[in-house]
Order: C-alpha cells, then structure tokens, then sequence
C-alpha cells in the first residue's frame, strides 16, 4: 500500500511544478499582450553622425565547419558599417583541413579592405566560452557581435542593433531568430515551434516587464564593458552565454531584445544533431540553475517577481523531469485509480495537467499567429502542429531528463558542437556530412522500450476496472507512444 501512496506523491508534484511552469508562461503571455500596446520609443544613435558610430568587432566562433564556412564569411563580408570602424574575429578551434580554406578565404576577404583575423588557439579549453574569452583579449571593438557558423545576418543588421547602445545601461542586444530551413521536415518544424515560442513570448515576455532574459548564444551584441564587468566569459556550463547573461542582469546591466530584428540560421535536420544540441541546451540550464540559484535568491537589487521568473526560467530544461515523471507513472496511476477507489480523490490532480496543456495552447497560438497569421485554416494547422510538437517533445524527455539530471549533480561533460548542413530546401541532403556522430545514443534502446511501454499503456485503459474501461489517460498515452515511436525510428533510420 505504502508504493502506491509513493506514486501518487511523486505524480502529483511533478503535476503541480507543471502547473505552476504553465501559470508563469500565461503571465509571460500577458506580459508579451501589454508590450504590444507600450511606447517603445528609447534614445539612440545617430549613425549618419559619424562621431556617434562607435567601434565594433564581429565575433564568429567556428570549429570544423566545412559545410558553412564560406557561406559564413561571404555573408559576413556583406555587413554594411563603416570599415573604419569594423573589426571581424574567426576564433577558429578546427582541427580539420578547414582551418587552410579558412585561412585561403580569410585573405581574399581582407584584400577588400575589411579587417579580418584569423585567430586559431592551440586547444579548445573552455570551448567556445574560451575561443569568445581569448578574442576579447585583442578586440578593438566597444561592442562584441558574436554569430555561429550557421547564422547569416543581413547587411543592415549592425545599423539595427548597434544605435540602443546609446543607453550606457544597456549591456546586451539579444534579435530573434528565424530559420531558413524551417519547413524541410517534421523535425524541423517542430525545432522552429518551440524556438518561436522562446523568440516571442519568452524573450518579450520577461524582457517587457524588465525580468531577466539571456543571450541566446549568438545573433546578438554585447558591450564589452558589460562582459568584463560580469567577469568574462566562463567554461564550467554547457550554456556560457545563459551563464553570463545572469551574472550580467544581476549586477543591474540591462538587456534590450528586439522581436523585429530577424537573424536567419539553419535549423538541425538530422535527429542525431538535434539531440545533441538539445542534451547541450538542458543540461547547461540545470548546471547555471546550481550555479544561480542562490545568487539570483540572495540579490538585494530585484524584484520577487523577478527572482521567481528567473528560477523558472532557469528550471525550463526541468520541466522535461518533470514531464517524464507523469509519463511513466501515468501507467501505474491508472491501476491504483481503478483499483482503490478510496484514492480517487487523489486524481483530481490529473486535471492540473489537462489545465496545464490548455494553458500552453493558448499561449503557443498567440505565438503561432503572430509569425504565421490568423484564420480558421491557420488555426487548423495549428492543432496539428502543436499536438505534433508536444508529441515529440514528450519523445524526447527521456534523452533531455538525462541531461538535466546530470546538470543537477554536477557530472561533467565536453561541449558537443552541433554538425552544420548547408541545408535550405528539401532538395539539399545531409547524408555523408562526416561530422555526423556513426554510434547511435544508448537512449535509443530505453525509448523502443518506453514506446512499448505506452503501448500497453493504451491497452490498458480498455481492461482496467470493471466498468468498461477508462480512457481518460488514453489521449496522453497516445502521444507519448507517437513521440518515443517517432525518436526511436528516427533515431534508427538516420544511422542505416
């Protein structure tokens, strides 16, 4: 009896912490409602005044890049700001043969006029962390743009970011990201519905309300003083940017997110890399959550509202531990449920999650429709692609519960780039790119076996009881068969 009590704890506070994720994400919606009807209007430079154009250097941390590398620095050649003015850094850490075409393409570039360094390190410790610390050694620039190998900026991008720096509490100017391959496949598309999730309601939500946000890694400007001042760049995350974003905010540097401002880049297309740049993601949310739990909770300068925004957003990549729990002991619940009638009470519960999963439709339309318009046809589409996406969210919450779990007690582990692709159409293919990881993860095994497991789960709801029946949990259990079902053969088939 004791077991099943056990169970229903755990089920149900993994219910609540949902609950309460979602409530904050409605209040982020309110938040991202209200911004829309503001006056946004903040002091800026004048960049046709040539004394208020200030130095700028262009950051772009490569490794191995072979498939983007030229398209990289070709796009980046086209970025329209004054050369005097202009700095461009390849932090290069390749160990391939890239490093030569690099070099090769860098001095074409520099015979324009521009002035480009190609600035390789004899080891990659602190990975991109240590490539971004070691440029800002000799970097000329007041501001510090910073792209990935697979982002292309257009031409006007610095005239947009650059002029809020004329508020010297500005410390970052984080622009939203797009994605030139969004419709290639199920996999991308999804990958660009949770992106434009965070794009909007998140960064605009918080952002609007003066709660803290991060810096997204890339396609975005840092003023140097601001890195300094938060003590540089760190390694000891698998998310440096989320890192030094905290420490920024909490020492009262603002940051300033522009929705308007789109960064196009490349979305991964092949599930292996997917799972690595997702392992990557959430585990660096736990570790910055170890790291920041107690500064964010001790700080004297922020707001409770603020700091509790912050801990959840900092507990994003946990909600996926969390989802998991309700999954596997989704199973067992319906069993106790029919089997001790005395407990039913307990699964009163079960409709925090029912509540919780309206929340986030609703929240996530508002998003949809602010990228893909409004109307019933776009709202029909909409369902499928946000049962489409909670599906496979839910078929990778084992992978991500790992990482999180590993974040969280501190288990340390290298920093896994993400294989580029060079890929924009449904023409374009991603066999024999020779970044690709050849060993399939060992979680693929763990999710054919949950994949099973919630096919007994949909069997299950029509012989527990004595009355029928009870398919209440029969929807739920479908998606999560669907989701694992989905990473489990995809996982397979992108190794044959």
């Amino acid at each position: 009896m004791y077991l099943q009590y056990i169970i229903i704890v755990i089920y149900t506070i993994a219910i609540v912490l949902i609950f309460m994720y979602s409530l904050a994400q409605l209040n982020l919606l309110f938040n991202y409602l209200s911004s829309k009807k503001a006056n946004k209007y903040c002091d800026t430079f004048d960049l046709s005044k040539l004394e208020e154009v200030p130095f700028v250097t262009i950051q772009l941390p490569v490794y191995n890049e072979m498939y983007v590398m030229d398209r990289l620095l070709d796009n980046i050649a086209l970025i329209d700001y004054p050369k005097d003015k202009l700095e461009i850094q390849v932090l290069d850490d390749s160990t391939d043969e890239t490093i030569e075409t690099t070099k090769q393409h860098i001095e074409e570039i520099k015979a324009t006029g521009l002035d480009i360094k190609h600035i390789i390190r004899t080891d990659r410790s602190g990975f991109k962390a240590g490539a971004l610390k070691e440029g800002l050694k000799i970097a000329k620039g007041e501001f510090i743009a910073i792209f990935d190998a697979d982002f292309l900026p257009k031409p006007n991008w610095l005239k947009r970011t650059i002029p809020y720096f004329k508020d010297d509490q500005i410390g970052v100017v984080q622009t939203r990201w797009s994605h030139i391959n969004r419709n290639y496949s199920i996999l991308t598309k999804i990958q660009a519905f949770a992106l434009d999730a965070h794009f909007t309601l998140e960064q605009v939500g918080r952002n609007s309300k003066g709660h803290f946000i991060n810096f997204n890694g890339t396609a975005g400007v840092w003023r140097k003083d601001c890195i300094i001042d938060s003590g540089n760049w760190e390694g000891d995350t698998l998310t440096e940017d989320l890192d030094l974003s905290y420490r920024a905010q909490l020492k009262n540097w603002k940051f300033k997110y522009l929705e308007d401002v789109e960064t196009p880049a490349e979305l991964p297309v092949v599930i292996s890399a997917a799972r690595s740049q997702q392992f990557r993601w959430n585990k660096g949310g736990a570790e910055n959550f170890r790291k920041m739990f107690k500064r964010v909770v001790n700080s004297k300068n922020i707001s409770v509202k603020t700091k509790t925004h912050g801990l959840l957003h900092l507990l994003n990549s946990t909600m996926f531990l969390n989802i998991f729990i309700v999954a596997v002991l989704s199973i067992p619940m319906l069993y106790i449920k029919n089997e001790y009638s005395h407990l039913r009470f307990y699964f009163y519960f079960m409709s925090f999650f029912v509540m919780s999963t309206v929340i986030f439709f609703i929240c996530y339309w508002f998003m949809y429709k602010q990228i893909y318009g409004s109307g019933f046809k776009k709202f029909f589409s909409y369902v499928g692609m946000f049962f489409t996406f909670f599906s496979i969210a839910m078929g990778f919450s084992l992978h991500n519960s790992i990482a999180v779990i590993e974040g969280h007690i501190g288990k340390r582990s290298e920093f896994v780039r993400t294989p580029k692709f060079n890929i924009s159409t449904i023409k374009d293919s991603w066999k024999g790119n020779k970044y690709l990881r050849k060993k399939l993860s060992p979680h693929v095994i763990l999710e054919g076996i949950l994949m099973l497991y919630f096919a007994f789960g949909l069997y299950s709801a029509f012989v527990v009881g004595d009355q029928g029946g009870d398919f209440g949990l029969f929807p739920f259990h479908l998606m999560l068969f669907l989701g694992f079902g989905y990473v489990f053969f995809k996982s397979i088939s992108s190794k044959m």
